[in-house]
């Protein structure tokens, strides 16, 4: 969501090369090579808008009705368990990227992506992009070049959280190991605005999700896999080496999964609204105590392309101020608890509708669902919004904050002096909270309940670290994102780096394991 550049580190850190070799066992492999990077081109949670860049794909993409949350069956085992597909090596940046290359037309043209599961495209920056300074950092297709290159022209435009592009599509042959696709529909981006793609590591976006979320409803690179008969099931799994210094930075496989990568069997949970790799969750733990915000079901996403782990900010804040991260002091937060704290308390209790407290205290404007609120933002970025908007945001944390609270028979005194608490946990305007490396074994596990099942991440596994020059810079892998059909979460690189992950879409489900 928020611009991550505030801060530079420059790293070297592994990446891949060109080279493919084959092993006994039949996959593709493919070796790395070090190269210096920047600490500023983290991709965090980015929310993708429509072509006319209204909000109407981004309530789509991080929206669900309620209807969507009942659990369904799921099973421990699927399709492919034995079987390893086409197995493409993946750079790992610091933790935060994961990328490999591809090549488009014939001869191929070389390109390093990002397998997102968040997205449905596939761009790369065209030949044509003069205006934009990204694209001269970049590889650049030529279709003039291409012996297969086949003219489209449709214009297309992808706006994220972290920046957008625009041009047109093209259409040609797509080579991902030694598989090759026939036909291509993508994007050559010829506008590229953001400081996101100027200071990236990856040239384009290769986006996993489903058809229904595609820009100009192209076939994505998954689909034509399938209907080409180039794979042998319907599926594709991640894997991430969350050690950024192993001479591995991961892999994707095509068609299986590798058994190498994990431990025991996968739990599966139906995708419960096409588009996104969106699943019902259940409750969400700290420290083995249950925070009670998911305990009747929230929605998921797994997200290869979001580099942390993103839920509400209620919650977010809570996780915070149980592992000591630091974010900005909200005095407006504080304010809030001390001037309505005990009315908020008062009314709650009465069993008044938390979704009318702010209102009928004169805090927000209730709109028949909730206080009106602006757009899909982080609460810090409402905050920039105005002091009314500012407060209605605080009002409607504190409620839910107390609330839980109140379930678990806290005194007033208690509850008002947690909500503070809370309040000084409230993420930084750039999403990041900063933590005490020395005080990361300290830390409690952070859980998530998927398909029945307890997921836990260790602090080791929450928290990115970053060295230069002998000094070491913690970083919290949570961060906040509100919707207003939520609560959701993005399950984002740290938790998939915690656990193998497969995307089966022969059967419409995610299966997740203990990573090896």
């Amino acid at each position: 969501m928020a611009n991550r550049a505030n801060f530079l580190l420059p790293i070297a850190l592994l990446l891949i090369s060109v080279a493919v070799a084959s092993a006994s066992d039949g996959l593709l492999r493919v070796s790395l090579k070090k190269r210096t990077l920047s600490r500023d081109s983290l991709v965090a949670s980015r929310v993708a808008f429509n072509e006319e860049g209204t909000v109407a794909l981004a309530a789509r993409k991080f929206g669900l009705a309620r209807g969507y949350l009942e659990p369904e069956p799921v099973g421990p085992v699927g399709p492919g368990e034995d079987d390893a597909g086409d197995i493409i090596g993946l750079k790992n940046y610091m933790n935060a990227q994961y990328f490999s290359e591809i090549g488009i037309g014939s001869p191929a043209q070389n390109f390093t992506v990002i397998f997102d599961t968040g997205s449905s495209n596939l761009w790369i920056p065209s030949a044509k992009c003069y205006f934009s300074v990204a694209c001269y950092f970049h590889s650049k297709y030529k279709s003039s070049q291409s012996s297969t290159y086949q003219k489209n022209g449709k214009s297309a435009s992808i706006h994220y959280g972290t920046g957008s592009i625009s041009g047109f599509f093209s259409e040609d042959q797509v080579t991902i190991g030694d598989l090759v696709v026939n036909d291509q529909a993508f994007i050559e981006a010829t506008k590229e605005p953001s400081v996101t793609f100027l200071v990236a590591k990856f040239d384009g976006i290769l986006g996993l999700g489903f058809q229904e979320i595609s820009v100009g409803n192209a076939t994505p690179v998954w689909y034509n896999m399938v209907s080409q008969n180039l794979i042998k099931d319907a599926v594709f799994s991640f894997w991430f080496n969350r050690n950024s210094g192993d001479g591995e930075g991961g892999e994707v496989v095509f068609g299986g999964v590798d058994k190498n990568h994990f431990k025991g069997e996968h739990t599966y949970v139906p995708v419960t609204s096409k588009g996104y790799w969106q699943f019902a969750m259940g409750d969400i733990l700290v420290g083995g105590n249950s925070t009670g915000f998911c305990a009747n079901g929230c929605a998921a996403i797994a997200d290869s392309g979001t580099s942390l782990i993103a839920g509400p900010t209620s919650v977010i804040a809570e996780i915070n101020q149980q592992i000591g991260a630091a974010g900005v002091l909200s005095q407006q937060c504080k304010a809030v608890a001390a001037q309505y704290g005990e009315m908020i308390i008062e009314k709650l209790i009465a069993k008044e509708d938390p979704a009318k407290v702010c209102s009928s205290i004169g805090v927000c404007t209730y709109d028949g669902t909730h206080g009106v609120k602006a757009g899909i933002r982080s609460v810090v970025d409402k905050a920039t919004g105005g002091f009314s908007d500012a407060m209605c945001t605080y009002c409607e944390l504190a409620v839910t904050w107390m609330e839980n609270q109140i379930s678990q028979n806290k005194t007033v005194e208690q509850i008002i002096s947690y909500v503070d608490k809370l309040c000084e946990r409230l993420p930084s305007p750039m999403g990041e909270s900063a933590v005490d490396c020395d005080s990361v074994s300290s830390m409690p596990n952070v859980s998530f309940t998927i398909g029945g099942k307890t997921f836990d991440l260790t602090p080791e596994q929450y928290v990115l670290e970053v060295t230069q020059g002998g000094t070491s810079q913690c970083i919290s892998g949570f961060i906040a994102l509100d919707v207003p059909q939520g609560p959701l979460w993005i399950l984002g690189d740290v938790f998939m780096g915690a656990y193998h992950t497969v995307f089966d879409y022969g059967n419409l489900r995610v299966g997740f394991a203990e990573a090896a």
